[in-house]
């Protein structure tokens, strides 16, 4: 049915959002001089938000809306060592062991066998690049494509550099708005399996799957079986 399956990266194929929580934990622990721990995530959420268009998703963009947040929040008065701890965090987000999610090594490898594999992901070129070389499951994918941003025409422009018709292309990603409704809207299907942390930025409400022609799988490892049926049908 499907000739081609693409997966996003972080936190469908490996651990990436909890890594967040825990660096904006120790970011609160940084700045509890200067803001309340409640405070200081819609605070930080409202920078990276302003920042988006210029410097993308990833750590490194993370680690420079950290420090913007920590300068604004603390009226300039947040000192040298402060921001040098904030950096550190950064570099530490980017040296983490990549942890793959339950059930991915043997499905990705089952599926590998019988179709073409991708992944397409947001985030830093070289920060996913990294990973996915230290993830141990490189091998198993034809083709990398790392975007700056997830939507329609973006997921179009891939299909047609890849000669991929969108009937015979599947999506499969945590986020709704970013890895299964822009595919379904130029054609394609997507399987979309909630992570248990999700990025404010991702969510998206009031989409139940029958009405927009999705799947919805509590983990990578009903993949296959969900395709077995399909091509039964």
């Amino acid at each position: 049915m499907f000739d081609v399956i693409a997966f996003d990266a972080d936190d469908t194929l490996w651990h990436n959002e909890s890594h967040y929580q825990q660096a904006q934990a120790d970011f609160a622990a940084l700045l509890a001089d200067f803001i309340s721990p409640d405070e200081l995530p819609d605070r930080l959420y409202q920078t990276e938000m302003k920042n988006l268009a210029l410097y993308g998703y990833g750590a490194k963009s993370f680690m420079l809306s950290m420090v913007e947040t920590a300068v604004t929040v603390s009226h300039g008065r947040v000192g040298g060592n402060t921001v040098q701890q904030i950096i550190e965090l950064g570099r530490q987000m980017l040296a983490h062991p990549v942890e793959l999610l339950e059930h991915v090594p043997q499905t990705v490898a089952a599926l590998a066998k019988s179709h073409r594999l991708m992944v397409i992901t947001k985030g830093d070129l070289l920060d996913q690049e990294s990973k996915l070389a230290r993830s141990g499951i490189a091998h198993h994918f034809a083709h990398v494509e790392v975007v700056s941003h997830k939507n329609a025409a973006v997921y179009a422009n891939l299909l047609q550099k890849y000669a991929i018709a969108p009937q015979r292309f599947l999506m499969v990603g945590n986020s709704l708005p970013s890895d299964v409704l822009p595919v379904t809207e130029i054609g394609g299907q997507g399987v979309h399996i909630p992570y248990h942390v999700t990025w404010q930025h991702e969510h998206a409400a009031g989409h139940p799957a029958a009405q927009n022609g999705y799947f919805e799988l509590e983990h990578i490892g009903q993949l296959p079986d969900l395709l077995a049926r399909l091509a039964g049908n």
